[in-house]
């Protein structure tokens, strides 16, 4: 089974939630971070392929007049 796709948004939220998550801990949580590493890593390369999308259809917007 194949997950849903995430939306830049949804991806976003998850990426601020775990850098406020990690940045408020006095001490590491070992035992959850590879699962909001994990998290993480797929919500970044989500919004990254939303973002690159986006530039290279305004890259062939703007530079086919």
């Amino acid at each position: 089974m194949t997950k849903k796709e995430l939306s830049f948004k949804d991806g976003y939220d998850i990426l601020k939630k775990n850098a406020e998550l990690l940045e408020s801990q006095e001490e590491p949580d070992i035992d959850n971070l590879m699962k909001i590493v994990e998290e993480s890593m797929t919500a970044y390369k989500a919004c990254k392929a939303r973002i690159d999308a986006v530039q290279q259809a305004l890259n062939e917007t703007f530079n086919n007049p």
